[in-house]
């Protein structure tokens, strides 16, 4: 009887699982089919298939400086975010106490303060020194919000690790230098690598603070289409919003893959 009660419970969970993540994926199932029309209105049924609104978007240099723009800013915020990130980890990894505490609260506060705040305080602090319309103003704020998702998983591989790997180093000859090169990092990698890989999803995905923060030239993606709501929809933007799908699938899968070999390291 409890292994039939068992089986009920996990048909039953698996049934309500699959309808949330139906529930959240119908709407997409839904616009994706759009961005292949040959027609210039989001209809159905469509009038036809076609690849016109992928070639207008990635033969428009509008959209491509948008796309740059992008990958540069997140690339250049995850590389800080992943450095001042392991750096605040490092530091408060095995650290007790109220003080701890609290600037554990204080690296995670861009996650949890809304990001209308974060950006109209980065405005404020930035404006002064003449860095807002700059990409270096873009790239430190989206490095701010970017931080969080480097700490949690690296503090996390540091409070999993064996302290007595980095005492075995030293006691074999090892420099404090050359134990964290040699034992420490190897062991945070796969942490990390997942840190980078949110931090940049949160840097390409960003919309508010470009808008407060970013000029003519630093317009990124999510701000583009944002701007392009206010004239008309088209199927040129449901393309741009596909491929922006595709490419956060990608780094998912990127993440879950990196995750499932620092398991696997663990484990052996």
């Amino acid at each position: 009887m409890s292994t039939l009660r068992d089986r009920k419970a996990r048909l039953a969970l698996r049934v309500y699982v699959g309808a949330v993540l139906g529930f959240l994926l119908l709407p997409i199932l839904a616009i994706v089919p759009l961005s292949f029309s040959s027609g210039s209105l989001l209809v159905y049924p469509l009038p036809g298939l076609s690849l016109r609104w992928y070639e207008e978007v990635l033969s428009s240099p509008t959209w491509m400086r948008a796309l740059g723009n992008s990958l540069l800013i997140g690339v250049l915020a995850t590389v800080l975010a992943v450095v001042l990130g392991t750096l605040a980890a490092l530091g408060l990894a095995r650290r007790q106490g109220p003080w701890a505490t609290a600037v554990k609260m204080l690296a995670l506060s861009p996650m949890i303060v809304p990001v209308i705040l974060v950006a109209v305080a980065s405005y404020f602090f930035l404006a002064p020194l003449e860095l807002t319309g700059s990409y270096t103003g873009l790239v430190i704020t989206h490095a701010v919000i970017a931080v969080p998702f480097v700490v949690i998983p690296v503090l996390t591989a540091l409070e999993l690790q064996d302290p007595n790997l980095a005492r075995a180093a030293a006691a074999c000859g090892a420099t404090p230098r050359a134990a964290f090169w040699r034992v420490t990092l190897p062991g945070i990698g796969p942490a990390m690598a997942s840190g980078a890989l949110f931090a940049f999803a949160a840097s390409f995905d960003d919309v508010v603070i470009a808008l407060f923060i970013a000029g003519a030239q630093q317009r990124t993606l999510p701000q583009e289409m944002f701007s392009g709501l206010r004239d008309s929809i088209t199927p040129a933007m449901v393309a741009v919003a596909t491929l922006m799908i595709i490419v956060s699938t990608v780094l998912y899968l990127a993440v879950a893959r990196v995750q499932q070999r620092g398991r696997q390291a663990l484990g052996a």
